[in-house]
């Protein structure tokens, strides 16, 4: 076995469509020797069948990462197929449409708290479920949106990327001292599913394509999983609480 990932174990979760940006992570993982299992939720059929598209079918559990019994079982789950993790990808959000679209004003506390469940909290849950499992030099990476600033349209959700960023931030301070690190990816706007569900995502189309200083294919996962592949590997094993911006630059340019 060769390969950046050689002998790692991954868990990664948020495999939808062939077009998201986890099935990027996985299929480039396995391309790179690493072990993958998937999970899913809801649409768990689906999620299978989209496994079996990778180079290798890879199994999948499923998981609600707001349930705290699928949370409890999900190192026994994860156990049946490989023995333990060196990493996690959490790549989960979801926002009623009240907090998304122009309805920040609006949005209710029940549809804010579902986005901030599902988008930020589960981030520290999931890693927790999966700390049995993780050893000195594990590694967790999510995925965010730049959340430095306001954005239009984006709403509830940029306040629980922000939520998510600094999330992270804690859970290398208190992961560290077991050897674990945790990063994020902040990729650029694509065409992903999640992306669908937001209205008026066009004006984020419009932006990068026009002010990335590398350009921006909204169409390309690859370079967002190819970052989180170097932050799941041993190629990092200094940093944590970091966020790695694979945006074509956009993000360090003036409007």
């Amino acid at each position: 076995m060769s390969g950046l990932l050689a002998g790692k174990r991954l868990l990664v979760t948020g495999v939808i469509t062939d077009a998201s940006i986890a099935f990027s992570v996985a299929k480039l993982a396995q391309e790179n020797g690493a072990q993958v299992v998937l999970t899913g939720y809801g649409r768990l059929s689906l999620v299978e069948r989209i496994a079996k598209r990778l180079p290798e079918p890879a199994p999948v559990i499923e998981l609600d990462v707001t349930d705290p019994e699928h949370l409890a079982g999900l190192a026994d789950k994860v156990r049946e197929h490989v023995d333990g993790l060196d990493g996690l990808v959490h790549s989960i959000g979801f926002a009623p449409q009240s907090c998304l679209g122009g309805g920040f004003l609006d949005a209710s506390w029940e549809d804010v708290s579902t986005a901030l469940h599902v988008s930020t909290y589960s981030y520290k849950s999931l890693a927790v479920a999966a700390l049995p499992l993780m050893s000195p030099g594990g590694s967790v990476v999510g995925l965010t949106f730049d959340a430095s600033q306001a954005w239009p349209v984006y709403d509830w959700m940029g306040v629980a990327k922000a939520g998510l960023e600094s999330a992270s931030r804690y859970l290398a301070l208190h992961l560290g001292k077991q050897g674990i690190r945790s990063n994020l990816v902040a990729a650029g706007p694509l065409r992903t599913m999640a992306a669908k569900s937001i209205p008026g995502f066009e004006q984020f189309e419009d932006a990068w394509a026009g002010r990335a200083p590398l350009g921006w294919d909204l169409t390309d996962q690859e370079p967002a999983a190819r970052a989180c592949l170097a932050l799941l590997s041993d190629w990092f094993p200094a940093t944590t609480g970091e966020i790695v911006h694979v945006d074509g630059g956009y993000h360090a340019v003036g409007a």
